[in-house]
């Protein structure tokens, strides 16, 4: 467990200088939610951030993330790697809820539900060795 000297006894923000609190409350903007929930998303799936499109609303006390994506896939010269590969409905149940724990701890705030929805397939680019 780890102490943060800016909360207070009670609970609340205190000033870094005398301990004492700090009116006001804390706004985070949707977009930030969403740019930060893009990002994740991306990293924790494999594909570059452009090809993410999320849609973040507040409901029951937490969030409702919905999530397009294209998944990736190993290149179809790999007949060891495809045979390796996970069912696309059980791959996309895993990922929910990877997703569903890592967006949790980065927003701060419950993610209650996760609407991923896959529009593709991408493979990975190859790249000549020079």
């Amino acid at each position: 467990m780890r102490a943060d000297p800016h909360v207070t006894a009670g609970g609340s923000l205190a000033d870094a200088a005398g301990g004492t609190p700090v009116p006001g409350r804390v706004a985070v903007k949707e977009r930030v939610y969403r740019t930060v929930t893009e990002q994740a998303s991306a990293t924790l799936i494999g594909v570059p951030r452009g090809d993410v499109k999320v849609e973040v609303a507040e409901h029951a006390g937490g969030l409702v993330v919905r999530i397009a994506t294209p998944l990736p896939v190993p290149s179809l010269d790999d007949s060891a790697a495809i045979a390796q590969i996970v069912p696309v409905l059980e791959r996309a149940g895993q990922l929910q809820h990877a997703l569903q724990q890592r967006l949790t701890g980065i927003l701060g705030r419950d993610v209650t539900r996760i609407n991923l929805t896959i529009t593709g397939a991408t493979t990975p680019e190859r790249r000549r060795v020079r």
